[in-house]
This record gives C-alpha cells, structure tokens and sequence, in this order.
C-alpha cells in the first residue's frame, strides 16, 4: 500500500505593502505617486495621527525643564509623517477630486481639525512653551530661534491654551465643525462646476469667437462625447473667454448666470446655509478669545492690524474705482448703441463691449495676443526671469514621478549647479480638478536634521488647444502662470531652519507680495522680446502691438477694481458683523453692496456662495491681495529706478530678504530691509491707472 502524500502548503500571500507608509526610496524622495492609491490614505493617516499624538505626549510628559531644544525643537521635529501623507493626500484631493477622495476628505476633514486642536489646547505643552516664552531673554537664543519661539507661543495663545476647560471644549466643537463645513463648500463648488455646460451646434452659436477659443471649446466638447460640436464649461479660461468674444448675448447671459449662481442652487450643492454657519461659528470663536467679531480677531496677526486700517485702503482704492467704472460703462454704452444695441448694459455685457471699446481705442484685439503667449514659451519666460533675477536653471525630468500624465516636473538647481529643489507644473484644466490657481507644497524646505529639499506645485485651469495644436494663453492667464511661479518661487527659494516659518508660511497679507511682485516682469520688454514668440514662425510680437498692449495696460482697471474691491468690502462687512448670525446669506450681500453703492453692472468678482477665499484661509482676508499689491508696485519700482529691471543688488536683497527668508522677521520689517524704508500706495494707483 502506498502512503498518501500530503498536499503541499500554499505559500502565504505576502501582505501588500502601504506605498504611503513606506520609505520613498525614489529619486529626490519623492511621493511615489504611480503605487498610490485612494485606499491607501485612511491607514496610512491613522497610523500618522498615532505616531503624532505619541510625540507630542512625550513632549509635554518631559520630566526636564523646558529648553528650546526638548520642547521647540522637539515640536518641529514631531509630525513628520503626518506632514508626508497629508500633503499628497490634499494635493491630490484638490487637483484629481475623485469622489474616492472626496469621501475621504469629508471624513478626514474633521479629524485633522480635532487633532490639531487637540495639540494647540494641550496645557501641559502650553505650560512648557509658555515658560519658554517669559524667559525668553535670558535664553540667548539667535533671532531666528526667537521669532520661532514667539510665533508657537502666539500660536498656541490664539489657539485658545489659555480659555477655561468648558471654553476649550466648545473650541474643538467648532474647528471640527468648520472643517466639515469648508470641505462641504468646495466639494458643493466643483459639483456645480461640473454639472454645467454650454454645448454650442453650429456656426450661429460660435459667432465672435476667436479661432484659438473655438479650437478649445471643440476640444472639450469632443472629450465630454459630443463630437462635431462645441462646449464651453465653467472653467474660467473657457466661460471669460466666451463672455469677452462671444456676440450671442442670450447665451453669453446663460454662461454668465451660471458662472455667478456657483453654490446658490436649492438641493444637495447649496452653500448659502453653509456660510451662514460658518460665519456664525468663526464670530462665536472670536468671542470666545475676547474679540467683537471675527475680523478684529484675524487681523490682529497681520501686517493691517485691524479693521480700520484694511476699510481705510479698500474706501480710498474703492471711491476711485468706481468713478472710473463709470466712465467705462459710459463708453461701452455708447459702443453698444453705435452697434445697434440699445439695451442697458448688464453684467453679462461688460466683458463683450469692453473688448470691442478697446480694440478701437487702442487698435488692440486681445485675441491677437495669443499666438504669442503659447504655454511652453510662457513657461519658459517665468523660468528665464527667475534665472536672471535668482541664478536658477530648470532642468525637466520626464523619469520623475508624476500624480498625472499631464504634470510636468523641473529639477531646480542654483547657479553653481547644486539642488534647490523640484518644481511641478498641472497646466490643464479637467473635470476633477477644484476651479482657479494655486500653488502648493508635497514638501515644504527646512534645515532641521537632516533637511530637506522643497517639492512645489502649481496648479492652474488652461484650456487645451485643439488637436495637435498648443495651448494658447490669454495675457491674463499668463500673469497667473507669472503670478503663481512667484508663490513657487517663495516656496523653492525658501532657506530657513524650521518647518513652522519655511516658504509661504508668512503673514496672510504679506504672503501674496512673491506672487504679485513677480507678475511685473510679464510686461517688460525685457521679456516680451525674448519670449513672446509667434507659435508657428517663431517671429517675436511685433513691437507695435507691444505697444498697444502697454498703452491698453489700464483699460477696463475701474471694472477690474471694483469687481475685486467689492469682494473684499463685503467679506470684511461679513466677519466684521457682531450679531450671532446672518439668517439670508443673499441678502446680506445685496444689502452690503448697496451700501457701497456698488454699480449694477458689475458683480463680485467671487460671489458669497462659491467664494472659496473667505471660506478658507483667506476669512476677513480678501483684502491681502490689495495691501500686498500695495507693496508688490513699490517694490518692482525699486529695480525701475535703477533702469534695469533685473538689477543684480536690488534682485540680490529680494532674495535674502523676501523670497528666500520665509517667516524669519516680521514682515514690515522684511519689506523695510529690502526697499530702505515702508511701501507707499502711490505706485498701486499709478499701476492700476486710478492716480489723479
């Protein structure tokens, strides 16, 4: 008899391996983004939120007297890993919004709000960094280690480390909410962004369109299925584009509705209810820290200090603007009757005659731009301009990881040669993509331990061009492309020693200076000549129509203002508000902009209900961009003074003292240090043409 033979054991699969929770071993340490999935994010995040949490009670159980080094240092150091996984995690949730990762973001919103709450309202850390803080003089600490040290302590205080334990309570109570709440609102932005298309049948509906823009349109048409046609979505390159051209002014007034109706339609995307609850909440955290409203509270850690000062900008800019806007809409008034068009002229109509009254005031078509602005020729003009001001090359590497066929990648080295850092561009717009432009960190610079070198991002929403053709910017989307490359510029140039204060991580009304300075270079002649290059012969723009756009530089600046203007004054009249809460979100608007006296041809520029500024970061903060353009025109007025735009000792001290120093001194003092004294507002008037 023979013996049965025992079946062979089956080899035990192995375990996959989380790629997030792994050592990146690639080139540069970056993500590796070709093995991440949107399932590997929840325990990679649970076990990162542990890892924290068990650093920062070792941290705050520390028997020893608190030094800067176990307790600062510590607390720079504590999070890593967190810090790793959460930056793709966002990064991603904003470029490639999946609803995989939007699911994940409702869920995860909240629980980084309560673990960062959790942290900043731990007593036993407060009393360490607070004891720190009293003998602070006596530490002989070098002023870097002291603005380190007094920024956490400020933080901390801000935070609430020092309400009572039922005040504490309630604080965790609404920073989870608002979380909630924030993530909410973007998600509910992009679904109606989404939803929304013009499809245009045939050469009526296309009527106006530049070639360059129907090219575009047809392209996202053939990619949503509809061959053969047009589309235009909501992306801003595409839906601004066909209010400027198109002379169908039925559906110019459907794009434009829905343009402006982002957020405010009844049903699952409604936002309105949104921001009132988180106005509400943001005004009861103000009062629980001991301030009126929310705006006297944001404010107190800026460089305007308080409500007065950013309402005393915003009327002086606004009284101006508004006047000019009016002259404006008087010209494109009569350009609209000598057209046979004798309706009034409505929002919808602003961009279409404004166009028209330009091109026959300055013999300047906009349109005809384009052909110089191809995207590669642009990229390549912001990457020369920060070569000739900063000693930078960039280098692309197509065998570097990327989040998307569609990102590019530049290593960035220094003028020796060395490594500063990796720079990505995500050019297009795409359906997953949240709606704007923004720039980002998948790793911010410091030089703790080890280091570590930055890896930026921009991300921006250019329309493709049709097939086999390049894309082709507007000269508006080519100051974005300039204007963000300044914030990656902020962000790869940084060199500092600690996380906390590295790149762009500066006061909220000094952090758009980088991005908005650097958008002067765009119209130099300088750069024009060099790199605004016809797309098919190669011959540079003709210096005729340079001039033209010089001269046309201010046109349409009333508009412009008070579009932006009007943003901002009602965000600060809405955090500015001491009632409990604001029932009619709408009509609190209407109610702010009559007000004002805002025009009735004009509308916000970003609407309360899609206003994804004033929801986020930018709270009570919209003005920023006006007090920093305040400075940025100042600034680039010092390299005009010296006759040469890129003069090597003035781009020297705005590298050592702006762009490169992070959150280092306070940031009335870096402006100081780098211009020789306070920026005066007269450049920002003459800059947008409102100068008497």
């Amino acid at each position: 008899m023979i013996a049965k033979r025992k079946a062979a054991p089956k080899p035990r699969s192995k375990p996959s391996i989380n790629p997030l929770m792994a050592k990146w071993n690639g080139p540069f340490a970056m993500p590796p983004f070709a093995k991440i999935e949107a399932r590997h994010f929840k325990p990679a995040l649970d076990a990162a939120f542990r890892e924290h949490k068990a650093e920062i009670e070792k941290i705050a159980k520390n028997p020893a007297k608190p030094t800067f080094a176990n307790t600062i240092v510590a607390f720079e150091k504590s999070g890593w890993q967190l810090s790793r996984v959460a930056s793709v995690f966002w990064n991603l949730e904003g470029s490639d919004s999946t609803p995989e990762f939007q699911e994940i973001a409702r869920e995860m919103a909240p629980r980084f709000a309560a673990h960062e709450t959790q942290i900043l309202l731990d007593k036993r850390l407060f009393k360490r960094i607070d004891d720190l803080n009293e003998r602070r003089n006596a530490l002989k600490l070098s002023e870097e280690d002291l603005r380190v040290l007094e920024r956490h302590h400020l933080e901390f205080v801000r935070a609430g480390a020092r309400l009572s334990a039922a005040d504490k309570s309630r604080v965790k109570e609404i920073n989870a909410r608002l979380a909630t709440l924030v993530t909410q609102f973007m998600q509910n932005v992009l679904k109606d962004e989404q939803s929304w298309r013009l499809v245009l049948d045939g050469e009526n509906d296309l009527a106006g369109l530049p070639d360059t823009l129907k090219e575009s349109a047809e392209r996202a048409a053939a990619d949503a299925g509809f061959p053969g046609k047009a589309m235009i979505t909501l992306a801003r390159s595409s839906v601004e584009g066909f209010l400027t051209y198109s002379s169908r002014r039925d559906l110019r007034e459907q794009a434009f509705n829905a343009w402006t109706r982002r957020g405010a339609h009844a049903g699952e995307t409604d936002n309105r209810q949104i921001v009132a609850e988180a106005v509400a909440l943001r005004g009861e955290y103000a009062r629980l820290m001991g301030f009126a409203s929310f705006a006297e509270f944001s404010l107190q850690d800026t460089m305007a200090k308080t409500p007065g000062r950013v309402d005393e900008l915003l009327r002086a800019v606004w009284e101006k603007a508004v006047v000019r806007a009016g002259e404006e809409r008087d010209a494109l008034t009569a350009e609209a009757v000598s057209s046979g068009d004798n309706s009034e002229i409505m929002p919808w109509d602003w961009r279409y005659y404004s166009e028209r009254v330009r091109k026959a005031k300055y013999d300047f078509d906009e349109s005809k731009l384009q052909p110089y602005l191809e995207l590669d020729q642009m990229i390549r003009a912001a990457f020369d301009t920060a070569s000739r001001l900063f000693g930078l090359k960039f280098q692309e590497r197509k065998d570097l990881p990327r989040y998307h066929p569609e990102v590019r990648v530049w290593e960035v080295l220094d003028k020796k040669g060395a490594h500063v850092g990796i720079f990505m561009g995500d050019y297009f717009a795409r359906p997953t993509k949240r709606s704007g432009a923004w720039m980002s960190a998948f790793r911010a610079q410091h030089k703790l331990g080890k280091g570590q070198s930055p890896i930026i991002v921009n991300v921006l929403n250019f329309a493709k061009g049709g097939e086999g053709e390049p894309a082709l910017l507007s000269f508006d989307d080519a100051r974005t492309l300039f204007h963000e490359f300044g914030h990656g510029l902020h962000g790869l140039l940084s060199n500092v020693t600690y996380p906390s204060i590295s790149g762009t991580s500066v006061s909220r009304d000094f952090v758009e200076l980088p991005s908005q300075l650097y958008e002067h270079w765009l119209s130099t002649a300088e750069v024009l000549e060099k790199h605004a290059l016809h797309y098919k012969t190669g011959k540079p723009m003709p210096k005729v129509l340079r001039q033209r756009l010089a001269a046309a530089r201010n046109f349409n600046q009333g508009f412009a203002t008070v579009e932006y203007t009007s943003s901002a004054l009602v965000d600060m009249a809405l955090y500015s508000a001491e009632t409990a809460s604001i029932a009619d979100v709408e009509g609190f608007e209407r109610v702010a902009l009559a007000q004002i006296d805002m025009p009735k041809e004009i509308v916000m520029r970003h609407r309360l209900p899609h206003f994804m500024h004033i929801m986020s970061g930018y709270a009570a903060g919209y003005y920023s961009y006006l007090w920093s353009e305040v400075m940025d025109a100042d600034a680039f007025a010092a390299f005009e003074e010296t006759g040469n735009v890129f003069h090597p000792g003035t781009a020297k001290k705005l590298h050592e003292f702006i762009y490169s120093a992070g959150n280092r001194r306070d940031p009335h003092a870096a402006y100081v240090a780098f211009r020789g004294r306070p920026p005066k507002i007269d450049g920002l008037l003459k800059k947008r043409g409102l100068a008497a």
